[in-house]
């Protein structure tokens, strides 16, 4: 399974993963956006492209004119994107044809009809009022193509490769969204506290799929040392950075298993788990949390090429 098909398979769910999580965030921008004037809607959109690391790419194609019909149209179906989620798809049904031999009858369906799906839905311009239903499909069809993973896969490298794809993605994007938070989003100091700062963190929760099961866990509380770590720490929520490495350390151990040695990036992943291991949130506070994102950001991003690495991935 190693070289071009673990890569393939690797890149598939990383794909997938991405498309989601970029739905996700131009739903709560939007939200975000409906409740603010004209000038500080563009600066939440503006907010959502930096998260995406999408600014500049933007502004050389559309200048400084960060409107929400633009900055969405731009991040879901621009051909001159290819970042977005159109092209998401489009890589990851490639990616899936690559190693269909490698992969479930149902689960190439699942991506196969993905991409039939949201290429027919992202073929027009999105209008606002159609945009729920366009971000509903893609969510939808993402969560498709998880369900036929589970379910039909066996427990193998394949499965790994897909997990590891999906986890290193995952990360990356509960980490940027939170430092996004603490230095794009929220306007000024005089707004920590205020009731618009705590419903962008409510909107931090819904764009990772949290916010109810945040409010279970407190009460409906919108606190954000909590928040952070919910989304830090909190090894029950799937998409928190510790859940996330819980799966990579899993996955990981099962290819060292499977394959008779571990690699470099066994050693990326301990290390990072040692760092990890006795933080609670007020150290992380007091290290700051800016600087403890960026150095998250930069492990995250050295593991995934070091397993790129180790198990001969073909770019």
């Amino acid at each position: 399974m190693l070289g071009r098909s673990g890569n393939g398979i690797f890149w598939l769910f990383r794909y997938l993963e991405r498309a989601e999580n970029t739905a996700r965030l131009i739903e709560a921008g939007f939200r975000m956006a409906l409740t603010r004037d004209s000038g500080a809607a563009s600066e939440e959109w503006g907010s959502v492209l930096t998260t995406l690391g999408m600014q500049s790419a933007y502004k050389a194609r559309h200048g400084n004119d960060v409107t929400g019909y633009q900055v969405f149209n731009y991040l879901l179906r621009d051909r001159d994107n290819s970042a977005s989620v159109l092209a998401m798809i489009e890589l990851a049904r490639t990616n899936a044809r690559m190693v269909r031999t490698g992969i479930t009858r149902e689960v190439w369906e699942a991506v196969n009809e993905s991409w039939m799906i949201l290429r027919e839905v992202l073929a027009r311009p999105v209008t606002e009022t159609r945009l729920g239903v366009v971000l509903d499909a893609i969510r939808r069809q993402a969560t498709l193509v998880r369900g036929a993973m589970e379910g039909t896969m066996l427990r193998n490298d394949i499965y790994d490769f897909a997990g590891i794809g999906t986890f290193i993605e995952r990360a990356d994007n509960t980490a940027r969204i939170l430092d996004v938070k603490y230095y794009v989003l929220l306007p000024s100091l005089s707004a920590v506290g205020t009731s618009l700062d705590n419903v962008q963190w409510e909107n931090v929760l819904r764009s990772v799929a949290g916010e109810r099961a945040y409010r279970w866990l407190n009460a409906g509380q919108m606190d954000p040392r909590g928040i952070a770590s919910f989304l830090i720490l909190d090894r029950r929520f799937p998409r928190s950075l510790a859940f996330c490495y819980a799966e990579l350390r899993g996955h990981l151990a099962y290819l060292a298993d499977a394959y008779g040695f571990e690699t470099e990036a066994h050693q990326i992943l301990h290390d990072k788990d040692e760092r990890l291991a006795g933080l609670d949130i007020e150290t992380i506070f007091d290290q700051g949390l800016h600087q403890f994102i960026g150095e998250f950001l930069a492990c995250n991003h050295r593991l995934a090429q070091q397993i790129q690495r180790d198990y001969r991935f073909v770019e």
